[in-house]
């Protein structure tokens, strides 16, 4: 058996297998399908300050080899997340990770000093590219001084492990990760949605809500392949490749592209137990090819 142990900074994982946040719920919802303790690390939904309703429905559409969303951070706010799901999600032994949204860099920074504080959540991962929410998300996302400005200040405020997540609706990618590395990220998660749009011919109207969200699944994963080989290649830091991840064969693609971990996103609405086949699945890669350690592969693509 493969040592599939990496490191994501100071954090040891069991296996680079981890959930994409907003498809997982918070973990506890997929219990009943599997043992969510065998994963390498859980990303719960997005959490903001205060509680957010999200946007108006509908705000799911399916798209050929994919799926767009426009849920807006629907959730009840971090002192809600700290009352009532921190002590349910503190009794797994795998790590849990929190996705940190805001609308301003006051927001991200006030709930990254309340989330600091939690002794059983070692990372957070900033996401700076939401393309769901009116305001701030993406807008940080892709603007590459608001970028270094929230990793900054953010970094100032948070004293673990800080994963920033990218937005890959932007010009140069490996810019914008340059840029928060410099500001004091110690990974760089990639790629969040394409902004992306659906229109009912009968109606003559857009089938979303708010008109555009954001794209995800099979159809981007080629684009999201070729933004983390860009990033793994500019910076120093680990990279967490997501992005139309449905089986081993893709995750080991994002391995061979220089991710040292990744993120399971839209698969996990078509199969609960996706995460766990991909685990056994990157098991029997390397034990057909006497490979060691997963370590072995990350970054070997043969030019």
């Amino acid at each position: 058996m493969a040592d599939l142990k990496v490191k994501i900074h100071n954090l040891e994982l069991k296996n680079p297998v981890m959930t994409a946040s907003g498809t997982f719920g918070n973990g506890t919802e997929f219990d009943d399908f599997i043992d969510v303790n065998q994963l390498g690390a859980i990303l719960c939904k997005g959490t903001t300050l205060h509680n957010r309703e999200g946007n108006d429905y509908p705000r799911m559409a399916e798209t050929p080899s994919g799926m767009l969303n426009a849920v807006g951070l629907q959730n009840k706010g971090v002192d809600y997340f700290i009352e009532h799901i921190y002590p349910e999600i503190s009794k797994y032994s795998t790590h849990v990770i929190i996705n940190v949204n805001g609308s301003s860099i006051e927001e991200y920074v006030s709930l990254a000093e309340r989330i600091n504080e939690l002794e059983n959540i070692p990372a957070i991962e900033l996401n700076i590219s939401c393309p769901n929410v009116k305001e701030g998300g993406m807008a940080f996302g892709t603007n590459l001084k608001m970028a270094e400005q929230v990793t900054r200040e953010v970094r100032k405020a948070y004293n673990k492990t800080l994963i920033v997540k990218l937005s890959p609706n932007v010009t140069c990618i490996s810019d914008i990760a340059r840029a928060v590395e410099a500001q004091g990220a110690d990974s760089i998660s990639l790629i969040n949605t394409f902004l992306g749009m659906a229109i009912n011919i009968e109606t003559q109207r857009p089938v979303l809500s708010t008109i555009t969200g954001g794209l995800s699944g099979p159809a981007i994963k080629p684009i999201a392949l070729r933004m983390v080989w860009q990033v793994a290649q500019a910076v120093k830091v680990p990279v967490i490749g997501m992005g139309g991840i449905m089986n081993a064969a893709d995750a080991i693609e994002f391995f061979l592209a220089g991710a040292t971990a990744v993120q399971i996103g839209t698969a996990n609405f078509i199969d609960p137990t996706v995460t766990l086949k991909i685990i056994e699945g990157i098991n029997s890669y390397l034990d057909k090819y006497n490979i060691s350690s997963i370590n072995d592969i990350v970054g070997k693509l043969q030019m």
